[in-house]
This record gives C-alpha cells, structure tokens and sequence, in this order.
C-alpha cells in the first residue's frame, strides 16, 4: 500500500539526498577518483587503531554514559586546556556525540524555537541549512566574498535582528578553505554578545591548517559562556567512520544539548571513544606533522588543477579547493560534475550545493585533496585534457 506524500512533515520538502554523498555514490559507478567526499584513502595512525583494538579486546562494548565516556572527556578538557588555555570542566561542559554532524544537529534542536534566525556564513557546509530547518529556525545568510572569502562587517551587522538565537562559524571553513582572523572574529564576537546570540563554531579542522593560527572563537573576552564549540576526531585522525565527535559548552548550554543528545543518539561507540582518547595524547607534535603532510597535498592538487585551467583557490586550511569552471564552456555544475566523473574519471561536488540559491554556485566545483600524493597526481593528470574535451563535446 502507498502511503502519500502528504504524511511526511513540511519541513522534509526541500531535503535533497546529500550532494556530497550523491557524487561518491557516481563516483563509485564510473570507477572514478573521488575528489568529492571528504574522507581519506589512506590509514590511519596505527596507534590509534591498536588503541580500539584493545578496548574491543577488554571488552568495552557496552553502552558508555550517555555524554561521553570519563576518559574521553578528560582528554578532551585537557586538550583545550593545553592547546587554548579554556578551562574546560569534563562533568559540565563536555558531550561526546556521534560525530560533528549530530553534534551540531543536537545544539540547534537544544537552542532553536520555531521562528528563531541562525546566520550561516555562505558558502556552507551543506548540513547547515536543513540542520536550522529541522530546529524549526530560519536560516539568514551572510556572504563570503571571492577571492578572499571574507565578510562584511556592515552587511554582517544587518542580518542580526532581535529574532537572532545563533550564528555559526566554521573555521578553518569548509568549502572555502578560509581560516578567520582574530579580528573577523572579534567583529563577530562583539556582535553576539551585542545581540545575546549564542556562536556555535564547528571547528572540526581546527588542526588542518596551512596560514594563520587557530583561534576558538570561545577564547575572546565575554564569549566561553556565549560559544557551543564543536570539533571531532574524524578529519584529524582520519577516522570519518568511527563518527566520534564532541561539543563544549558552558554548564547552563550543556545540559540542555546533552538531553537532546540522549534521546537522538544516546551514544557514540563506547570502544572508539577510548581510542580518540589515546589519539588525543599525542599532542602538539603530531598535528604539526598533520598539517605539513596536508600542506604538501595541497601543493600537489593546488598545481594540477592550476596547470588544468581552473583556477583554484589556494586554501589556508581544511583540505578543499574551489574552482571555476567557466573556463570549460559549462554554466551549470551539476552538468558539469556529472561530465567531469563519466568523460574525465575525477568527481567533485557541485559548488551550487553549499549555496542557498543554486545560481550563487553554478561557476564552481569543490575538489579535496585528503588523499594519498600518488593520487592526487594521477587526478591531475587526468584533468590536465579536460579542457580539451570540454571544447570537443559540442
């Protein structure tokens, strides 16, 4: 029996499936490089993997408390502690969740009443816009303008409005590859604490980074009991699967969050937790190491794409790369990225799919380079006649 459309909740109409995800599951079929997905093609630190084979081995496969596991949270506090001097209290201000991604799905539902406004910084990593919708909050966008990506204080300033709840900051940012500087920060920490906005940061790379510090935006005065900040262990350890994240919060935030937590997920993998545990006590020294291993692949894919005719952005963190494709006779990037996968054999995502208005990215496409150097090489070797084939096909 069918059941019709009208069952589902309004909210869901405007859902597409993930274009992210849509270009792997393409990618796959031709047999392509997959440049889209943000995940790694190469192992992970054996350290770690030993770390959740032993807590397999010990037995640790029941359900941890529901916020996250001790050990994990001490870790946790002491890693912003030693990093960013936060004073970080695991009981009351630490939630371990099932990667970045619930974590900021459960902040919102936590923060947002229908009618409230969030700002999103656009272009945006694409969970952003439904993640406001499914909280019942009406996203305000605020553009990133090329080639800087940088803000407007002025039009930044005109978005807040006296239905504002939050803003959210990713950095170093997914797709533009921008780190924000202490002084875009501190524009945009003065206007929440002039508005009584919450900033939620997803900071997920936070140790991804080529130019300029990382600076939580929890650090600037007047802004720890104002800031939900986000991270996870996926992009710095190379463990996207494991779907390990976390959110600190001051109390009053957390326990609201943790209640959604609960009944959303009720947990991440209890054996994983004690992994990213271990993972976190390598320190300082092993995210300098990340860092200039991400910076070489960078330069490699930055190059090929450059000597491709496309005209990258040569981003300061994260692992993405934006670029025109106008120069290849294309107006549409779905169009595009669809040709690029089946004639080229490399997939991207379609830069439309971080925008709120799909014109606002047809120009683009997102590549990542969190691959090995050996096959970011043969994209580029790829792509260096795709110029030409574009000419040939009409």
């Amino acid at each position: 029996m069918r059941v019709a459309s009208g069952h589902l909740a309004q909210r869901t109409m405007g859902f597409t499936e993930s274009v992210i995800r849509e270009m792997t599951r393409l990618c796959a079929q031709y047999g392509g490089i997959n440049l889209a997905q943000g995940f790694p093609n190469f192992a992970a630190p054996a350290a770690i993997k030993d770390a959740a084979k032993r807590a397999i081995d010990d037995d640790i496969n029941q359900y941890a408390i529901t916020w996250g596991a001790k050990s994990l949270r001490d870790r946790i506090a002491h890693a912003y502690e030693e990093l960013y001097g936060m004073a970080v209290d695991p009981e009351t201000m630490v939630t371990v969740t099932c990667g970045s991604t619930e974590a900021m799905i459960s902040t919102l539902l936590a923060l947002c009443e229908a009618g409230d406004e969030v700002i999103v910084l656009e272009p945006f990593y694409e969970n952003y816009g439904p993640d406001a919708a499914i909280a019942g909050a009406v996203p305000v966008f605020v553009p990133l303008r090329p080639p800087a990506f940088a803000f407007d204080p002025d039009e930044l300033r005109a978005a807040f409005t006296s239905r504002t709840k939050a803003i959210i900051v990713n950095t170093p940012n997914n797709p533009t590859g921008r780190v924000f500087t202490r002084a875009e920060l501190e524009v945009i920490a003065g206007l929440s604490r002039e508005h009584d906005v919450i900033c939620v940061t997803d900071e997920i790379y936070e140790h991804i980074r080529y130019d300029g510090p990382h600076i939580p935006i929890a650090t600037l005065p007047g802004m720890a009991e104002r800031t939900v900040t986000i991270s996870g262990a996926s992009k710095t350890f190379s463990v996207t699967g494991w779907r390990v994240g976390w959110i600190v919060a001051p109390p009053e935030l957390t326990g609201g969050i943790r209640k959604v937590h609960d009944f959303v997920t009720v947990g991440a993998p209890a054996p994983l937790q004690e992994a990213v545990a271990a993972a976190l006590s390598l320190g300082s020294g092993y995210y300098d190491r990340l860092a200039v291993e991400y910076r070489a692949r960078r330069d490699v894919l930055v190059r090929g794409l450059d000597s491709a005719g496309f005209a990258p952005n040569r981003p300061e963190g994260a692992y993405y790369v934006l670029c025109d494709i106008r120069p290849f006779g294309f107006d549409d990037d779905t169009e595009f990225a669809h040709w690029l996968i089946r004639d080229v054999g490399v997939a991207g995502v379609p830069g439309s799919s971080f925008f709120s208005r799909r014109e606002l990215g047809r120009h683009l496409i997102r590549f990542t380079f969190c691959k090995t150097e050996e096959l970011l090489e043969e994209a580029s070797r790829r792509l260096l006649g795709a110029r030409e084939r574009a000419r040939r096909r009409v």
